[in-house]
């Protein structure tokens, strides 16, 4: 099975309703350091190009441009992995992934956090922190609960 990146969205700025809810411009430098940081992984052969996908909202979607816009790919959009969907549905959906390229998901806390969680300790009380724009990369035979294994956490500040 490919790895899978998980990415909570750069800094965002208050405001309602929360799906609009934009980076602010220090969310925007977050974005953009992590995007070069895997484009040079990419160049370099360290990491297979991933296939972005992110959440509607549009700190997640500024967030997941910033990383096509720096790998030269494209993202798409999925609706149920906003804030508070079910991580639980996510690790069905990445059960139906076909082999390939890396996936990474660009969402949002809790669900990065419950989804790292229920993916690398089986139990979504185990989830991970993730300051923002921060990234973990996951392997595993098979996306199922507690079957996972932690490679790397990245976050902006240790860039």
């Amino acid at each position: 099975m490919p790895d899978v990146l998980i990415m909570r969205h750069g800094e965002a700025a208050p405001g309602y309703p929360d799906q609009a809810r934009r980076l602010t411009p220090h969310g925007e430098v977050e974005a953009e350091k992590m995007a070069h940081w895997l484009a040079k992984r990419v160049a370099a052969g360290e990491l297979f190009m991933p296939r972005i996908y992110t959440s509607p909202y549009a700190r997640a979607q500024q967030t997941a441009q910033a990383l096509c816009d720096a790998l030269g790919t494209s993202l798409e959009t999925l609706d149920f992995i906003t804030p508070d969907d079910s991580p639980h549905a996510v690790s069905d959906w990445l059960l139906e992934q076909p082999e390939g390229a890396p996936i990474m998901l660009v969402s949002h806390m809790p669900l990065v956090g419950d989804l790292a969680g229920l993916l690398v300790e089986g139990n979504l009380a185990q989830g991970i922190g993730f300051p923002t724009a921060a990234i973990a990369e996951l392997e595993s035979e098979v996306w199922a609960a507690g079957c996972a294994q932690l490679k790397r956490f990245t976050q902006p500040s240790q860039l």
